[in-house]
């Protein structure tokens, strides 16, 4: 395999399947079955997952609700995906550990640099929910984050697209895809990869992103074993 340890970015909204709201017990089986035939091959593997299919905290701040407040229930909504993935992990026999940035011992270890890598060592899916522990900061800056700090390979976006256009292929029948990209070109032509705080981050720390189709059966191993699978966005 190409990468020795991932890091995977989910979004919340891909764990709700064909539904409006709410967590896809079809589609985490899916997930798992993915992320299983990668683990087998010896890969180490790191999750994070947003909150938005239970609750954004842009969007309740934008409606009135404080957006400290806000963001603190975004960041338990986290770990309730956590806790689902983790669940599905379980039932593949997957050994996983679910780690917050915010304590909540009685679901979760605290997040602990060293005791991650030793679970990754050991060949346990760490799943790390709770976002950065702090308001006004996105699961991609959490991702990245937790990335650098496990000395992940690559950071892997998984999407319902295959991989960034030239604007939103699903408005825009004309949008084509890019095989490659510097972080440069995206920064230049206004490209929403990750936001702002998060893209930059992983631009200083020259960490590769890759972005691609989680969705489609397969994609995940390709990815990790080095086939040209999405947008991969390089210095």
């Amino acid at each position: 395999m190409k990468y020795k340890r991932i890091l995977l970015k989910l979004s919340g909204e891909a764990l709700m399947g064909e539904r409006q709201y709410g967590i896809d017990p079809n589609r985490l089986a899916e997930y798992a079955h993915e992320i299983k035939q990668i683990t087998n091959k010896g890969v180490e593997v790191a999750i994070v997952i947003g909150g938005g299919n239970i609750f954004r905290g842009v969007a309740g701040a934008s409606k009135g609700m404080d957006r400290v407040q806000a963001d603190h229930m975004g960041m338990l909504a986290t770990v309730i995906n956590g806790l689902a993935l983790q669940s599905a992990l379980e039932d593949a026999e997957i050994p996983t550990r679910l780690q917050s940035a915010i304590k909540i011992n009685e679901v979760a270890e605290p997040f602990i640099k060293r005791r991650a890598l030793r679970h990754l060592e050991k060949g346990r899916v760490v799943i790390f929910g709770g976002g950065t522990g702090n308001p006004y900061f996105t699961t991609d800056s959490a991702a990245v984050l937790r990335a650098i700090e496990i000395n992940a390979d690559v950071i892997l976006k998984g999407t319902r697209v295959d991989g960034i256009y030239t604007s939103d292929p699903e408005k825009n029948a004309d949008a084509t895809k890019f095989d490659f990209i510097s972080f440069d070109d995206v920064l230049r032509k206004g490209l929403k990869v990750m936001d702002t705080t998060a893209f930059t981050l992983s631009q200083e720390n020259e960490l590769p992103i890759i972005v691609f189709d989680m969705n489609k059966a397969g994609n995940l191993f390709k990815v990790v074993s080095g086939e040209s699978v999405g947008t991969r966005v390089n210095l």
